[in-house]
C-alpha cells in the first residue's frame, strides 16, 4: 500500500464530505450551516489543492482544476460569510445565507468530481 495515495484520497474525500456537511440543510437557515464547518471545509480543500500540485498526469491536471473550482467558491462563500457578519449594516439575511450555501453547493459538485474521477482512475489501474 502507497501511504502517499492513502494521504491524497483521505483528503480528496475528506473535503468532499465537510463541504457535504456544510451544504446539507434548510438552505436559509443559519441554524443548519455553521461558519466554522465552513472554514473547515475551505481549509481541508486547501490541503487537498496543494498535494494535488505533485501531480503531472492529464489526469493530475484535471484534478487539480475540479479542485481549484471548489477553493474559490469556498472561498468566495467564506469572504461574504465574513463580510456580511462583520461589515454590513444588514447582517445575516436569508438571502444572503442562501447564497453562501449555493456557493458550497458549486463546491460540493466540483469535489464530487474530483473524487469521481480519482475512483475510476482506481478502478482503471491494471496490476
Amino acid at each position: 500500500m502507497n501511504f502517499e495515495k492513502v494521504v491524497f484520497g483521505f483528503f480528496i474525500v475528506l473535503a468532499l464530505t465537510l463541504n457535504f456537511g456544510f451544504f446539507v440543510g434548510d438552505i436559509d437557515n443559519p441554524y443548519h450551516h455553521h461558519p466554522i464547518e465552513l472554514c473547515a471545509a475551505l481549509a481541508v480543500s486547501l490541503i487537498a489543492t496543494i498535494i494535488k500540485f505533485g501531480d503531472r498526469s492529464q489526469m493530475g491536471a484535471v484534478l487539480l482544476a475540479t479542485s481549484l473550482v471548489a477553493d474559490l467558491q469556498l472561498a468566495i462563500a467564506a469572504f461574504i460569510w465574513g463580510y456580511t457578519v462583520n461589515v454590513s449594516d444588514a447582517g445575516m439575511t436569508n438571502e444572503t445565507l442562501a447564497s453562501i450555501v449555493s456557493l458550497s453547493g458549486g463546491a460540493l459538485l466540483a469535489n464530487l468530481v474530483s473524487v469521481t474521477l480519482l475512483v475510476a482512475e482506481t478502478i482503471s489501474i491494471r496490476r
